[in-house]
C-alpha cells in the first residue's frame, strides 16, 4: 500500500540526519534546498508507489476474471454479450470487425447480472436498463443471450439463464412527520416535493445491488434522513415473485428476479403527528 508524502518525507529526512557527513544540513526551513530535494523525491517515490498498487489490483482483477468456471467469469461473460452479433467459435468472444464504439455499445443489451450455484447449476439473472429503470429482457432477447451462454460456456457446465419482472414490494408505513416541514398528506410545505418519504422509497430500492438484499431496518434507516420524518415503522412488508402471492418480510428479502419494486397501489402511508 503506497505511503503519503509526508511518511516519505520524514523517512528520507531520517535517514539524512543519520549521517554524519550531512550534519551541516541542518536547516529549520522547509525551503532549504536540501528539504525541496526530499519533497520532490517523496512526491516521485509515492507516484510510483501508486502506480505499483494500481498495477497489482488490476492483475489481481485479470486472474480472478480469467479462472475458470468461476460465477464472476460466467457473470462477466453475461455482461459483454452483444445483441444481434455472432462470436467467433475459436475465440468464445466478438469479432468487432467495422462495428464502431457505439455501435459495439448499443448491442451489449445487458445491464446488469449475477451468477449463484444452485444444485450443480448455474443460475444466470440478467437484466436490461429502460430509461432510468432496470426491466426484463424480451422473449427474443433471452432466447439469444441463452443460445450466447450455452455456446461459450465450459464443457459440462449445466447453466439457466432468466430474465424476469421485478419481483414486487407491498408496504404499510405510518410515517410521523414534523409539522413545520411537512403537511398531512406527506408533502412538503415549500411546494419543493409533493412526495419525498415515497421518491426516497423508490430511490432506496434502485439503488440496492442487483441480485442484493432488501432489509426493513435499512428501509427505515433510509427514510430517517428525510427531511421532515421524524419516526418511519414498518407496518407491514411483504413480497412476491411471479405468480406467487405475496408473502410477509420478516426483516431481509433477496428479490427472485434481482430487483425489487413497489407500484403506487401496493404502497400505503399513514402520516402521524406525536401527540
Amino acid at each position: 500500500m503506497a505511503r503519503t508524502i509526508e511518511q516519505v518525507y520524514q523517512s528520507i529526512i531520517t535517514y539524512k540526519n543519520n549521517q554524519a557527513e550531512l550534519a551541516g544540513l541542518n536547516s529549520t526551513s522547509r525551503t532549504a534546498i536540501y528539504n525541496l530535494f526530499a519533497y520532490v523525491v517523496a512526491v516521485c517515490i509515492v507516484a510510483l508507489e501508486n502506480l505499483f498498487d494500481l498495477h497489482k489490483s488490476e492483475v489481481n482483477a485479470n486472474i480472478l476474471l480469467q479462472k475458470p468456471h468461476s460465477p464472476r467469469w460466467y457473470r462477466e461473460q453475461a455482461l459483454a454479450f452483444q445483441y444481434g452479433q455472432d462470436i467467433n467459435e475459436l475465440t468464445g468472444g466478438y469479432d468487432n470487425v467495422g462495428l464502431t464504439p457505439s455501435q459495439i455499445a448499443a448491442q451489449k443489451i445487458i445491464a446488469v447480472s449475477s451468477v449463484t450455484e444452485i444444485d450443480g447449476r448455474l443460475r444466470i439473472k440478467a437484466a436490461k436498463n429502460n430509461a432510468d429503470d432496470l426491466v426484463a429482457l424480451s422473449a427474443p432477447e433471452l432466447a439469444s443471450f441463452t443460445n450466447y451462454v450455452k455456446r461459450i460456456k465450459d464443457a459440462g457446465v449445466k447453466v439457466q439463464c432468466e430474465s424476469n419482472v421485478a419481483d414486487q414490494l407491498k408496504l404499510v408505513l405510518d410515517v410521523f412527520y414534523n409539522p413545520l416541514v411537512l403537511n398531512a398528506a406527506g408533502q412538503r410545505i415549500d411546494g419543493t416535493n409533493n412526495q419525498p418519504v415515497k421518491d426516497a422509497l423508490k430511490e432506496y430500492l434502485k439503488n440496492l445491488p442487483f441480485n442484493g438484499e432488501y432489509a426493513n431496518t435499512r428501509l427505515v434507516d433510509r427514510l430517517q434522513v428525510v427531511d421532515g420524518v421524524e419516526l418511519p415503522v414498518v407496518k407491514l412488508a411483504q413480497a412476491k415473485y411471479g405468480l406467487y402471492p405475496f408473502s410477509a418480510i420478516d426483516e431481509k428479502y433477496i428479490p427472485d428476479a434481482g430487483y425489487l419494486r413497489i407500484n403506487d397501489e401496493d404502497l400505503i402511508i399513514n402520516y402521524r403527528q406525536d401527540v
